[in-house]
């Protein structure tokens, strides 16, 4: 592979954005591909976005991605998917969530919440995938799983072995939060797989 693909995963602060970035780099290190990552946290601690771009191929010169050149995107957060669409390239994909999480210039009055970000970037041409994440890390009895649901999901959009994610999440879940971990990864990519 001589190209480089680039990916990547934004959400709000404490949504485990950088974690999903993390088990992402790892499959990428273990298929033996040359991986660059970048971490953006503007606010995180605050609810605030938090980027992360991962790129990789047989030899990447750069670890950031430039508006319109990310080949897959994943949201989770709503508005967070409308944010940075403009990074994804034509014929690129977005995998979702549905959840919503106030910033705060909507917590105090100053803004109002879109209610139709899915119908706008649909009449844009955006092909995404939207996926209720939080309900299903909910009926999993842990919503802190949320981000492994969503990388689940996103798996599938990606030419790699269900095995290879399962490894990867071994090499950064700790060993007392793996089994939940997997049956979270398990479950959003049979969402995508249905």
């Amino acid at each position: 592979m001589s190209e480089t693909t680039n990916m990547m995963l934004v959400g709000v602060g404490g949504q485990g954005t950088i974690l999903a970035s993390r088990v992402a780099a790892q499959l990428l290190l273990d298929a033996g591909f040359d991986v660059k990552m970048s971490e953006v946290h503007g606010m995180a601690q605050r609810g605030g976005s938090v980027t992360t771009h991962v790129r990789y191929g047989e030899r990447v010169a750069a670890p950031t991605i430039s508006p319109g050149q990310a080949d897959f995107i994943l949201a989770f957060e709503c508005m967070e998917a409308a944010r940075y669409a403009h990074f994804l390239k034509d014929g690129g994909a977005i995998v979702a969530n549905t959840r919503r999480i106030p910033s705060l210039p909507i917590l105090i009055g100053r803004e109002a919440y879109p209610d139709d970000i899915p119908e706008r970037m649909s009449a844009r041409g955006i092909d995404v995938r939207w996926l209720d994440a939080s309900g299903i890390a909910t009926g999993l009895g842990n919503t802190r799983v949320e981000n492994i649901v969503m990388l689940g999901a996103f798996s599938s959009v990606l030419p790699f072995q269900e095995d290879a994610w399962r490894q990867a999440l071994g090499a950064v879940i700790p060993a007392k939060h793996l089994e939940l971990n997997l049956a979270a990864f398990a479950a959003g990519r049979e969402l995508t797989q249905r």
